[in-house]
């Protein structure tokens, strides 16, 4: 089912806000999908989720691959029937700010501070779709 991405519903957002791991789906060069375990956190109000990794992953390889322009991708999340996708453009953020600010999101969803990692990246997502079921 359908759901507005920047005004998704209280129960919508309650399951973003749940702690689940998650999958990212981007596409290899020869367009064949990579979909990997990720955590994603969920933005309304900015229209965006956000995944912190490191800089020589091979999801960030395949988004950079795509260009300035970013790269179409999927975060979706299971549990038991509930199911929520996430779908937009995602682009490597390397701003301090910006990773910074994927670390304070992902902290407040998944309860720990991730390590410190000099080489970690934010992948942003500008999100245009929304799916799921509650």
């Amino acid at each position: 089912m359908a759901v507005d991405v920047r005004n998704p519903g209280p129960e919508y957002l309650a399951f973003w806000r749940e702690h689940h791991l998650c999958t990212l789906t981007t596409h290899r060069p020869d367009g064949t999908p990579h979909v990997v375990p990720v955590c994603v956190t969920y933005d309304p109000g900015a229209g965006l989720a956000r995944i912190i990794t490191n800089r020589h992953s091979r999801k960030v390889a395949h988004i950079l691959a795509a260009g300035p322009d970013g790269a179409r991708v999927a975060a979706c999340q299971v549990d038991g029937r509930r199911w929520a996708t996430l779908e937009g453009v995602a682009r490597i953020r390397t701003e301090p700010d910006r990773v910074e600010e994927a670390v304070r999101r992902h902290t407040e969803r998944y309860g720990r501070m991730p390590a410190p990692n000099p080489d970690r990246v934010a992948v942003e997502i500008t999100l245009d779709r929304a799916l799921g079921r509650g």
